[in-house]
């Protein structure tokens, strides 16, 4: 077979001389080059332009900052006593002024912030762990398994959290510790649920059922494909936890039940303040503000991220 003339043309509506030859300058005019981004990457780059989100993770960082070093290089201690001093207003010497026991209420704020974000944090982490744990291994093994875990999980929802707080309390008595179990031993509930809910969605797609015919393991499948493609719900939820363990920390303390003296969380203050309130309005109006505008801050920054994390409230 004779090789095809160039010149010949291929149809008769379309001759070859009725093409023009791009010119080399003018090949790339329409390339757009783009830098390959991850998905941690892009949510990061989508939540910079949440100004709010930004702005309350800002806050947020330099309150965890002062939490930390405030008390160490202050030299007012959190529950050191100048009875010569009790009562007084803000002034260059004590910020917040001093309470009724002459204790620099700035210092015992930034303390207070110490444990109240530690428990909320720790309380975000640990139901994180257990939700994720409890509600991947039902939603991925399912049958009766997940029958017998979610009934668990019922009777668990069933009991009144004031009833494990009540009794978490006697036994354990007033302290961080028990005050963190009180607190996660039944709020893991709402992530697990979710958790089993996206990995029975997600664990019958094109991309789990190929991990399964090439050999990967059941663990690897769950932990490294179904749970790490639900990770965007999954970390809103958590950040979500946070202000909530908060704000449950504080209701503890300021009824007495949660954190004993002399250590200082914001509840602790808040009840401390009661009995100077109407004479001393500042002493209730700090660690009141303080919850407020840090679980503020964390509400904004959870919806922040439940932008960035999901494809389709992006705007």
């Amino acid at each position: 077979m004779s090789e095809m003339n160039l010149n010949t043309p291929v149809n008769e509506e379309f001759p070859a001389d009725a093409f023009d030859i791009l010119p080399e300058d003018e090949k790339n005019n329409e390339f757009i080059a783009m830098k390959s981004r991850s998905f941690f990457q892009d949510a990061w780059f989508q939540f910079k332009k949440n100004k709010l989100a930004l702005v309350s993770l800002i806050f947020i960082i330099i309150v965890v900052l002062m939490a930390i070093f405030v008390p160490i290089f202050s030299k007012y201690s959190y529950d050191a006593q100048d009875l010569a001093n009790t009562n007084s207003g803000p002034s260059l010497a004590h910020f917040f002024g001093t309470d009724k026991f002459g204790r620099d209420i700035f210092v015992r704020v930034m303390y207070g912030a110490r444990i109240s974000l530690s428990v909320g944090f720790a309380a975000a982490a640990i139901n994180l762990f257990i939700g994720i744990i409890w509600g991947g291994m039902c939603g991925y093994i399912g049958g009766r398994f997940d029958l017998i875990l979610m009934r668990i999980v019922d009777i668990i929802y069933s009991v009144p959290t004031l009833l494990y707080v009540i009794l978490i309390m006697l036994i354990f008595g007033s302290n961080i510790g028990s005050v963190l179990l009180a607190i996660c031993i039944s709020s893991w509930v709402g992530l697990a649920r979710q958790v089993r809910a996206q990995v029975m969605s997600q664990k019958e797609q094109e991309y789990a059922l190929a991990a399964r015919v090439i050999g990967a393991s059941n663990f690897r499948i769950l932990f490294k494909h179904l749970v790490k493609n639900c990770i965007g719900p999954i970390i809103v939820n958590t950040t979500l936890m946070v202000p909530s363990a908060i704000f449950t920390e504080a209701f503890l303390s300021f009824v007495g039940i949660g954190i004993s003296i002399p250590q200082s969380s914001w509840g602790t203050m808040a009840n401390d303040a009661r009995s100077v309130m109407n004479s001393q309005p500042l002493q209730m109006l700090w660690p009141v503000l303080s919850i407020c505008l840090t679980m503020l801050a964390l509400n904004f920054i959870g919806d922040g991220l439940n932008q960035a994390l999901d494809p389709k409230k992006r705007g």
